[in-house]
């Protein structure tokens, strides 16, 4: 990985923390559907970006870009992989908090 990538992955991740301190919490008793489905609407895209730009990086490999490595696109599908199966995860979660509010009795 070349320092380019460092720096972009670095970036990325003081934009999601700075992203994240800007939220206000929800007092309580308040609730922030909107909020809540725009989080897992960005998130969603964002997992489908990675995903394309994978692809678009080992279509250029096969191809014969020169300005493609083997170890970028590795890494680029690792990165996409790694953040489909969390978002898996969080679905399963997701659902599985929802059952058991559907089975709880009243």
């Amino acid at each position: 990985m070349n320092s380019v990538n460092i720096d972009q992955l670095l970036h990325q991740m003081r934009q999601m923390a700075a992203a994240a301190a800007d939220r206000k919490p929800v007092p309580a008793g308040e609730s922030a559907p909107a909020a809540f489905e725009g989080i897992l609407k960005d998130s969603i895209q964002q997992v489908n970006r990675l995903q394309q730009n994978a692809d678009a990086m080992a279509t250029a490999f096969e191809k014969g870009d020169p300005n493609v490595d083997l170890a970028q696109v590795m890494v680029e599908l690792q990165k996409a992989n790694v953040s489909f199966t969390a978002m898996v995860e969080v679905r399963n979660k997701l659902l599985s908090a929802y059952q058991e509010v559907m089975n709880m009795q009243v």
